[in-house]
């Protein structure tokens, strides 16, 4: 495993009476792609919470690039891409406004590298984000993660109805992102297959509890040996 670690779960528990993460402890290296996977219900949105809400209780740590992310969240935030369907802009606006506005709150925010992106995955700057379809909508915001430089990228159920054709361009697009080694992607899928094949590392969870971590491979191995 590489020396430097993006993600870093440490005994993470949920504090409160509702559903929450039960003793969740792993680390993604950086400059890889983890696949976090999961039914419905198994905790794969609520592993994403615990990073983006800084009012959700819990036991443990949970580090972005060495730092305990309690600890600065403001700093914390400004290292992470968040793509999901839950993610709020402006969606009377356009993507270029949106990037304006909101490109600001993000030290490295390249304006240029947005644009970049943007025109590059064939999506206009012009285009009214809450008229946007899904596809559209996840490519803006990925030019728009891309944009701030993060070094970890998470990716709550992106490919879900996602265009075959597409998906192939999608994890191209995911492998650009993490080939310089500086940054890494948690993606969080209930397509299975879909991790073993694109993924270097993969976590399964099962009500809260991470029952499995490692090479995707070998995670999936040992889930056939153990099911067959």
């Amino acid at each position: 495993m590489d020396d430097k670690t993006t993600l870093k779960f440490s005994h993470v528990t949920g504090k409160g009476k509702k559903f929450g993460l039960k003793d969740v402890s792993f680390s993604l290296p950086a400059g890889y792609l983890m696949g976090l996977a999961g039914k419905n219900g198994a905790g794969k949105t609520t592993l994403i919470d615990y990073i983006m809400n800084p009012n959700i209780r819990y036991s443990g740590t949970i580090s972005i690039d060495g730092m305990d992310i309690r600890k600065d969240f403001t700093a914390a935030k400004d290292k992470i891409g968040f793509v999901s369907e839950e993610n709020r802009f402006f969606e009377t606006y356009s993507a270029a406004v949106n990037a304006k506005l909101l490109g600001r709150f993000y030290k490295q925010w390249d304006a240029k590298l947005f644009d970049t992106v943007l025109r590059e995955t064939g999506v206009s700057g012009a285009r009214t984000v809450g008229q946007m379809s899904r596809g559209e909508r996840f490519k803006f915001q990925m030019a728009f993660a891309m944009a701030h430089r993060p070094v970890l990228y998470l990716l709550d159920e992106a490919t879900a109805g996602m265009d075959p054709v597409f998906r192939i361009d999608f994890f191209k697009m995911l492998h650009k992102v993490i080939e310089s080694g500086e940054a890494s992607v948690l993606l969080t899928s209930h397509i299975q297959e879909e991790l073993v094949q694109k993924t270097d590392y993969t976590g399964i969870l099962e009500k809260g509890i991470m029952t499995k971590f490692g090479e995707s491979v070998e995670v999936w191995k040992e889930k056939t040996n153990t099911n067959g």
